[in-house]
Formats: structure tokens, sequence, C-alpha cells
């Protein structure tokens, strides 16, 4: 059975930088919770990052895979550079998904850590932009694949695609 990593504020847990979570409310996510396929994590937390925090965002017209390559970094808007938190995050979520056998994540889209579709510009104006966060780019780049939340279908389809035939 094929383990799931996922954003742990998806999940209802108060991790996100303002201090809440993000539940999904999907039949899925509940069957798969209680087959025990998911792996919970919150990057950003097993950082050391605290609960609340100030918002982060990517700047420069970068992505993950740029932060991963040190070609850009994450800020929060007073101009602090956070990068290494996050690539500390990423470190652990890949980590993570190695010890628990997990082929697949579905993350927070727009997070600098977790998005998978899109994040924001970097100007804490709103602005999203197409990319994807810096956990995103280090779990593809270890063979996982990843998807948002509003993908949990597809997840589910592929699931069903790579389970072995009886």
């Amino acid at each position: 059975m094929d383990r799931i990593l996922i954003s742990a504020c998806l999940l209802g847990r108060p991790v996100r930088y303002d201090g809440r979570g993000r539940k999904l409310h999907d039949a899925l996510l509940d069957r798969w919770q209680s087959e025990g396929r998911l792996v919970p994590i919150c990057p950003e937390v097993i950082a050391g990052f605290p609960t609340p925090r100030p918002p982060a965002e990517i700047r420069g017209g970068a992505d993950g895979a740029d932060v991963l390559d040190g070609r850009g970094g994450i800020f929060e808007p007073d101009g602090r550079d956070v990068t290494a938190g996050f690539l500390a995050g990423a470190e652990a979520a890949v980590a993570a998904a190695r010890d628990n056998a997990c082929r697949f994540a579905l993350l927070t889209d727009g997070s600098p850590s977790c998005g998978s579709g899109f994040i924001y510009d970097g100007q804490f104006d709103g602005t999203r932009k197409p990319g994807f966060g810096v956990v995103t780019a280090a779990l593809r780049r270890d063979g996982v694949t990843v998807f948002a939340e509003t993908e949990i279908a597809t997840l589910a389809d592929r699931l069903d695609r790579s389970r072995p035939v009886s």
C-alpha cells in the first residue's frame, strides 16, 4: 500500500504561518487516513520556525528549484532571509518520504515550501505566479510525485493505477 506524505495543515493541524490549519475535507483523505497511509509533515515547523510566524515568499523570479540551486532565496516581509530554514525543512521532508517509503505527496499549494502549482511572487501583495516551493522541488528531485490539494482526485487515480493487480 502506497503511503502519502501530506502537509500537516491539510489535516487541520494549526501549523501554518498564521497559526491555523487548512483542513481538506474530502472522503478520499478520510479513507487514506483510516488506512494509515498518510505521513503528515510541516517542513517549516520541523525546521524550527515558530507558529505563528511571519509569512515568507520566494523572491527574484525564482522558484523552489532555484532556491535549491542557490539562485534564489526565501524572505520575510521585513527582508529577513530565511532560506536556510526552508532548505532544512526540505531536507527533513525528503528524509520523511524516504523513511516512510512515500512515492507520492499531497501538499498545500501557494506555500514557499509546499507549493506545487503556484507560489507568491515575493512582493507580499497576494500576486500568484506559476511555480513550486522548495520542498516540492526537493521531493521531485528525489523521485516523489507531488500533487496540490486541488489534485486529490488525480492522486487517487494514480494510486489506483499503481496498485498491483491480484
